[in-house]
C-alpha cells in the first residue's frame, strides 16, 4: 500500500514521518491489522534513507503501535481499537462510525462493543455553575466603572518590590530544591503574626499562621476540613458569592441569614449550623460593622451549639472614621474562630497571598488538606513579601494608599449626599473598606439609573446578585479602589445630569 506521508525540508525526517504515522494510527485512519510497506519501499517512496524509516518503525514497534510478524511483514496493532469512540464533534468520530458499521453484521461485533457506553461527567453541582464567579468585573470600555474588589496598582512601590524579589531570588538560589512547609515560609508567618498583633489585636504565635493562595483558598481548605455533604453552614445575606460557592462545592447546605444595622442577626441562625461565615469588620457588601453585642452573642451561640465561626477580615486596613472594632478573633478564648485575611486589597489580587489563624485543634487537618491541594505556595513570593513587611515597606504603603482611598471615598459621598441624593442613599454606618453601598430612595427605579449610567459611560453594579433571597431593598455597590478622584467627580456629575434630564 502507498502511505500518504509528506516530508518537508531535511530536518528531523524521522520525527516528521513518526508523527504522521502515529497520528494516522491513533485517529483510526490506519486501522488495526493494516499491513505497512517495507522500510525499503517506504524509504524509496519518500526519498529518504532506509535508516530513517528503520528508526521510525523501531520506535513505533517499541511503543506498541506496530507489530512485526516474521515472514509476513509489519502491521498496525489492533490495541487502539479498544479505545472508546470520540465525541460526535471530533474529526475522528465519522471515521470510527464508518469502520464500526462494517462490523454490524450478526456475530461480527467485538466483545468490547457489547458494553454500554458511559460518559464521564462532573458532579451535577459543578455542571450548573457559571464559568466565572458571580462578582462584578470592571469594563475597560467605560469612562468610569465602580466595580468592587479592585485596587490601584499604580500606587504600589514596584521599585521596592523589585528589590525584595531580587533578594528573594538570591536566597532561593542558595537553598536546596525541596518541598517546603505547607503552612508557608516561617519568615512570612512571623511578619503576619506581628502585623496582626499590632494592627488587629489578634495575638498569635508565628506557628499559628497558615499562608494560603489568597483568602479564597483559606475558605476552600476550611470547607474541606470541616464540612461533610449535607452539613449546614450559615452565611450572611447579602454576602460574598465566592465564599458561598466554596462552601456549596463541598456538598454543604448553605443557609442565608439576614443582616441589619448591627450585622448578622444571631437569633436567625439555624440550630443545625456547624459553621458560620461572617464579615464583622466591614459587612460585605453593605458595609456596616457588627456591633459588640452581636459579636458576643455570636460567640456565645457558637460555644452553645459546638460551631466554628469563620471571620473574613478582607479589607480591615482601611478605616476612615473613628476607631474600628477589634475582630472576633481578639475576643475568642475558647477556640471558636478561624480568622482569615488577604493581601489582595492592600497590595493587589494577582499576588495571590492570603492567610488564616485557625483554632489549634484544626491546624493538623488543615495542613493535611493543604498538602493534598497544592503542597505549598510560591516560596519566592512569600520570601519577598516577608522582607517587604519586616522592613517597614508594607506599613508605609498602607499609610500612603489610606490617604488616597480616603479622598476618593469623600468625593463619592459628596455626590451621593448631594446631586444624587434624589435617587440614592448611602448605607450607614459605612466607614471602612474600598467600597460603599447605596440604596435606592423611595420612588427611584433601578432600570432608570442603569439607563442613565449607560448613557454617561458609567459602570454601576447592583446589590441584588449578592443576595440568596430576594432583597428587601434595591441598590448599588460603588467600588472606588481603582478610580481617581477626578474620574469619580466627572462620572457622577454626568450620571446626575442624565438622571435629571430623564
Amino acid at each position: 500500500m502507498d502511505l500518504h506521508v509528506t516530508v518537508s525540508g531535511q530536518r528531523d525526517l524521522a520525527g516528521q514521518i513518526y508523527r504522521q504515522l502515529r497520528e494516522r494510527i491513533v485517529e483510526g485512519r490506519l486501522a488495526g491489522g493494516t499491513r505497512l510497506p517495507s522500510t525499503r519501499d517506504l524509504a524509496q517512496q519518500l526519498g529518504v534513507s532506509r535508516k530513517t524509516t528503520l528508526d521510525v518503525f523501531e520506535r513505533l514497534l517499541a511503543e506498541g503501535y506496530l507489530i512485526a510478524r516474521r515472514g509476513s511483514g509489519t502491521f498496525v496493532a489492533d490495541t487502539l481499537e479498544r479505545l472508546p469512540a470520540r465525541a460526535p464533534g471530533h474529526p475522528n468520530a465519522q471515521i470510527r462510525a464508518v469502520e464500526a458499521s462494517r462490523r454490524d453484521l450478526p456475530g461480527e461485533r467485538e466483545p468490547h462493543e457489547l458494553h454500554e457506553r458511559r460518559d464521564v461527567n462532573a458532579r451535577p453541582w459543578w455542571q450548573t455553575q457559571p464559568e466565572a464567579l458571580a462578582m462584578p468585573r470592571p469594563d475597560p470600555r467605560l469612562a468610569c466603572d465602580f466595580a468592587g474588589g479592585v485596587t490601584d496598582k499604580s500606587r504600589f512601590p514596584f521599585d521596592v518590590w523589585r528589590r525584595c524579589i531580587t533578594d528573594a531570588l538570591r536566597v532561593q538560589a542558595r537553598g536546596q530544591g525541596a518541598y517546603r512547609d505547607p503552612a508557608g515560609e516561617e519568615k512570612l508567618r512571623l511578619a503576619i503574626s506581628r502585623y496582626l498583633a499590632f494592627n488587629r489585636a489578634v495575638a498569635s504565635n508565628w506557628d499559628d499562621v497558615i499562608v494560603t493562595q489568597g483568602a479564597q483558598q483559606a475558605l476552600a481548605l476550611l470547607a474541606r476540613a470541616l464540612l461533610r455533604p449535607g452539613d449546614t453552614i450559615a452565611i450572611e445575606d447579602p454576602g460574598y458569592p465566592p465564599a458561598r460557592e466554596a462552601f456549596a462545592s463541598s456538598g454543604a447546605k448553605v443557609v442565608p441569614v439576614p443582616v441589619d444595622a448591627d450585622g448578622l442577626i444571631v437569633d436567625k441562625l439555624p440550630k443545625s449550623a456547624r459553621v458560620v461565615y461572617v464579615t464583622p469588620s466591614h459587612q460585605f457588601p453593605l458595609g456596616m460593622p457588627m456591633s459588640l453585642a452581636r459579636r458576643v452573642a455570636l460567640l456565645e451561640w457558637a460555644q452553645k451549639h459546638g460551631a466554628l465561626v469563620i471571620e473574613d477580615d478582607y479589607d480591615c486596613e482601611f478605616r476612615f472614621e473613628g476607631r474600628s472594632l477589634e475582630p472576633l478573633k481578639s475576643l475568642d478564648n475558647a477556640g471558636l474562630v478561624a480568622y482569615v485575611g488577604t493581601f489582595s486589597k492592600t497590595i493587589f489580587p494577582e499576588l495571590r497571598v492570603g492567610y488564616m489563624v485557625p483554632p489549634a485543634a484544626l491546624k493538623g487537618a488543615l495542613m493535611r488538606a493543604r498538602q493534598t491541594a497544592d503542597c505549598h505556595g510560591c516560596v519566592l513570593t512569600q520570601t519577598a513579601l516577608a522582607d517587604f513587611m519586616l522592613n517597614g515597606h508594607f506599613a508605609r504603603h498602607l499609610r500612603r494608599v489610606h490617604q488616597t482611598y480616603g479622598a476618593r471615598r469623600e468625593t463619592l459621598l459628596a455626590h451621593l449626599r448631594g446631586p444624587l441624593a434624589a435617587w440614592l442613599e448611602p448605607v450607614t454606618p459605612n466607614t471602612a473598606g474600598l467600597h460603599l453601598a447605596a440604596r435606592l430612595v423611595e420612588g427611584a427605579q433601578e432600570p432608570a439609573l442603569l439607563a442613565a449610567a449607560r448613557a454617561a459611560s458609567v459602570g454601576l453594579h447592583a446589590l441584588a446578585p449578592f443576595y440568596q433571597r430576594a432583597p428587601l431593598q434595591q441598590g448599588f455597590l460603588f467600588g472606588y479602589g481603582a478610580v481617581e478622584v477626578g474620574q469619580i467627580d466627572a462620572a457622577l456629575s454626568a450620571l446626575a445630569a442624565h438622571l435629571a434630564a430623564a
